[in-house]
């Protein structure tokens, strides 16, 4: 079966984390969702974690042979299964996969929204290069003359485009299997992430993303039971950029060898100045959990800010470059043909 997306991972984890609260153990509440689900893959993989736990496996048994559920839940999920804290465990990663869902759809959007542009900036293009310039062409040929200039050019690339048309639908489809591939692939993803972490329009957004899932996976662990050497374990699974996550290493070895969460963190610039004071605060209070939510928080509203700046910009530079674009086509066609016609008169 296929891995369970951010969200269905909420949905999952906020149903049972309510089941349980409501006094229901694990094994009735998996057969109250098996009931509940429409026949598909979900009644399936119920069905089947509810056999893991009729045969004497425990809860976190289940969700581990199920082979859908990432290897960060599983583990949190044992935890809180061994600690009596499951109910609380579940609560807290509907949160955290809720939160995971949100930064993908705002990525998503900051990715889709140019592309359909340039697609539909393409399409324009293409229909007044082959469907429009000819027109024109075969009016001036009739005055006696020919198109030059950028109009020239322009329709000499059609009559090209036309000729191998063969050509550009196989280029077409080559693009678009690259697309497919780095988006929808986990190599491919992978491939994009590390691009975007050194590429200079998105290395601080990217950073900004892999500070919000740090704070976020240490919150998540800190209220789940596990201590701060445990906690930084777990959560250097989580980190996939790659100087973030050289930095999370290093805050392990440091805080294995003595040093304080909060010094490490400030010494490593994990966070800025703010956000280290704050954790600072959080240790002496010994709060570290809850100032780690808040940090994961203001991240992540960061994002979502970055992200809208970032489509709010994209959106008219994208439409006055097609508006310049096929003005100058236009023009180019236009004044000429305006020439003649007045010389004629």
């Amino acid at each position: 079966m296929k891995p369970l997306s951010n969200a269905e991972l909420a949905t999952f984890s906020g149903q049972l984390a309510l089941i349980l609260r409501s006094g229901i153990s694990a094994l009735e509440g998996l057969s109250i969702m098996a009931e509940d689900a429409p026949e598909g893959d979900g009644r399936t993989l119920l069905q089947g974690m509810l056999d893991e736990m009729e045969t004497g496996g425990s809860f976190a048994d289940a969700v581990e042979k199920a082979g859908c559920f990432p290897v960060y839940m599983c583990n949190m999920v044992r935890l809180g299964d061994q600690s009596g804290q499951l109910d609380d465990v579940l609560a807290s990663l509907a949160a955290y996969y809720r939160r995971e869902d949100d930064l993908a759809k705002s990525i998503r959007s900051a990715v889709t929204y140019p592309l359909v542009m340039l697609g539909m900036m393409m399409a324009v293009m293409l229909v007044l290069i082959v469907k429009v310039l000819p027109v024109f062409d075969r009016v001036f040929r009739q005055l006696g003359t020919d198109l030059t200039g950028v109009s020239g050019a322009v329709l000499r690339m059609g009559q090209a485009m036309s000729r191998y048309s063969i050509v550009f639908v196989v280029l077409a489809a080559l693009v678009g299997a690259v697309c497919l591939y780095f988006f929808c692939t986990r190599r491919g993803r992978e491939q994009i992430r590390s691009f975007s972490s050194r590429f200079f329009g998105t290395k601080k957004l990217s950073e900004q993303i892999a500070c919000a899932r740090f704070a976020s996976g240490m919150h998540l662990a800190l209220s789940s039971g596990l201590n701060i050497d445990e906690s930084l374990d777990t959560v250097s699974r989580l980190v996939e950029h790659p100087v973030v996550g050289q930095k999370v290493q290093n805050i392990r070895r440091a805080v294995a060898e003595g040093e304080s969460l909060a010094d490490a963190i400030d010494r490593e610039e994990m966070f800025s100045g703010v956000y280290a004071r704050m954790v600072h605060i959080g240790v002496k209070a010994g709060a570290v959990d809850d100032v780690m939510r808040q940090i994961a928080q203001q991240y992540d509203d960061a994002i979502e800010q970055r992200m809208n700046s970032i489509i709010g910009k994209l959106e008219p530079t994208l439409v006055a470059i097609l508006s310049v674009a096929v003005g100058l086509i236009l023009l180019s066609v236009m004044l000429p043909l305006m020439g003649i016609m007045s010389n004629i008169g």
